[in-house]
């Protein structure tokens, strides 16, 4: 079972860097920060947990596993909650969706019409 250990590791390890660099497109090619930041917190976070795992594969030692089951957590607690706050403070802020935008939740909460432009 040990020499397929690292061929395990590569695997969850393109597999992480594949979302990595999903999200990262994303960042390059979506039209607003809405968009960006969805992509950044959904993708980035799939393939941070991708490499996490190759990394707790490949070392296979117990403290290298906890630590990298934490990091994992504490990413995925961490990563959407702030992009649901900095989206939020930015719609505050006056930064409205792009054109794509079909439904605006939070301009019917604050009382105003949203009309794309």
């Amino acid at each position: 079972m040990s020499t397929f250990v690292p061929y395990i590791a590569g695997i969850l390890c393109v597999i992480g860097a594949f979302f990595v660099l999903v999200a990262a497109i994303g960042l390059l090619r979506l039209d607003d920060l809405y968009m960006r930041m969805h992509a950044a917190s959904k993708a980035g976070t799939v393939g941070v947990g991708g490499l996490f795992a190759a990394l707790a594969v490949f070392f296979g030692e117990t403290d290298v596993v906890l630590r990298a089951m934490a990091g994992f957590v504490f990413f995925l607690l961490t990563a959407p909650v702030s992009a649901h706050l900095l989206a939020k403070a930015a719609y505050t802020a006056g930064y409205k969706p792009c054109a794509q935008t079909k439904h605006d939740a939070l301009s019917e909460r604050e009382g105003t019409e949203y009309h794309p432009t």
